[in-house]
């Protein structure tokens, strides 16, 4: 069985980027992986000592399929989502899938998720075999689930 795991850059904890991905992830079906929520430990993904970054590593290297998912800051993604990334090597993990998702209050940040987000992504050697996913941030008021399932829809 497919094992997919969600991460989360969000600084904030429980966020409604967290429901996206993992509205994403249930989409895909498979079985669920680790959910790995930035936002609970920021604090210390400086920390190159810290155990809890290093088993959230580990949990990415051993999923099949990634959401990665981020508000959009900046017209981009988070910062925190970026220093954890770093921690990944050029390639290092290859043979795995992403899903790279971005949240925004407006439609004008659509892209951001092909121009910087996937490519990040590509470098670390995941493969991104469709368009990245966008959210609008009106789709927590007017359902999510009904979002999700249009948006993988319109990517298969």
């Amino acid at each position: 069985m497919t094992v997919v795991g969600v991460l989360v850059g969000n600084p904030k904890p429980g966020s409604r980027t967290l429901q996206a991905a993992l509205a994403i992830r249930d989409a895909l079906g498979g079985t669920q992986g680790p959910v790995i929520d930035l936002g609970e430990f920021a604090n210390e993904l400086f920390d190159y000592t810290s155990v809890r970054v290093e088993r959230a590593i580990e949990d990415v290297r051993n999923v099949d399929v990634l959401v990665v998912a981020s508000p959009t800051y900046k017209a981009t993604y988070t910062g925190l989502l970026k220093a954890f990334l770093d921690r990944f090597g050029a390639g290092s993990l290859r043979g795995k899938t992403a899903v790279p998702l971005l949240v925004a209050a407006s439609d004008r940040h659509a892209l951001a998720v092909e121009v910087h987000l996937k490519p990040v992504l590509v470098e670390i050697g995941l493969s991104v075999p469709g368009p990245g996913l966008f959210l609008n941030e009106s789709v927590f008021a007017t359902g999510l689930e009904e979002a999700v399932a249009a948006l993988l829809k319109g990517t298969q």
